[in-house]
């Protein structure tokens, strides 16, 4: 069976939108299945709290762009001084549409195709940092990677939350959706390991209903197109077959799309 025109995008609609136009533009078919729902916290107050002392901070790093958005919707003026760190062209993207750019702002990012805690890492200026404090801002949850890795260097780290990240319902008009979406074989965005968890329960899920057992081998016969080698690991690890990792960012993304048969 042949690879299809569709391709599946999960992430939230909210950071969909040009990508799907971008799917569209080179003549596939895409459809939206978010695998990750993005949330306000119930409670404002300790974000804002901690946003309200930025100032006292040296370096203040945003996890995604869900936390520049939450972050600077509490704060909409980022103080001058107060140096930036993100992880990708995401992020980047999430601060112009703030107004902070490297022409007003100290920016950190990674240098490699690669994006994460590591490569982050890598950049960042720890001697300066020593002895001072930097402000992580994040979900609910998360790796703790790179609060540890600044923590073993002797740098205060402050970890706030700025939203929360759920998997979305899976009601039986999605259960339809994704029966559907499994007749075929298409190609599929997964931006995360914990949408790829999301994924294989929501299957699993659906393999309950009657007539669904086979489901489960469906999916894993779907192509995977993945930003990260985590998140590679993470479908490897669920029994996908067939993964196409590549670099981080819209344009990457729309670029492996191009380049697969």
């Amino acid at each position: 069976m042949n690879y299809s025109a569709t391709v599946v995008v999960t992430r939230p609609l909210v950071q969909s939108e040009e990508l799907l136009q971008g799917i569209e533009a080179m003549g596939r078919h895409a459809v939206l299945f978010p695998l990750l729902e993005i949330l306000p916290l119930p409670d404002l107050a300790p974000l804002q709290a901690a946003l309200s002392a930025i100032r006292d901070y040296a370096l203040v790093a945003f996890v995604s762009p869900n936390a520049i958005d939450a972050a600077l919707a509490a704060m909409p003026i980022w103080p001058s001084g107060v140096a930036i760190a993100i992880m990708g062209e995401g992020s980047r993207r999430a601060l112009a549409r703030h107004g902070i750019n490297e022409g007003n702002s100290v920016i950190f990012s990674p240098q490699d195709v690669r994006t994460d805690s590591e490569t982050l890492l890598a950049v960042l200026d720890i001697a300066s940092l020593r002895g001072r404090k930097v402000m992580i801002v994040r979900g609910e949850t998360g790796r703790e990677l790179l609060a540890d890795r600044l923590r073993e260097q002797g740098i205060e780290v402050v970890q706030v939350a700025a939203y929360r990240r759920i998997a979305p319902l899976f009601d039986s008009a999605r259960q339809s959706q994704l029966a559907s979406l499994l007749e075929g074989k298409s190609d599929w965005i997964v931006t995360s390991s914990e949408a790829v968890r999301n994924l294989v329960n929501a299957t699993r899920e659906l393999s309950q209903r009657p007539g669904m057992d086979g489901v489960v081998a469906k999916m894993q016969q779907q192509r995977l197109i993945v930003p990260h080698a985590r998140i590679a690991e993470s479908a490897h690890s669920e029994g996908f077959l067939n993964i196409s990792l590549t670099a981080s960012g819209d344009a990457a993304l729309l670029a492996a799309l191009q380049s697969l048969p």
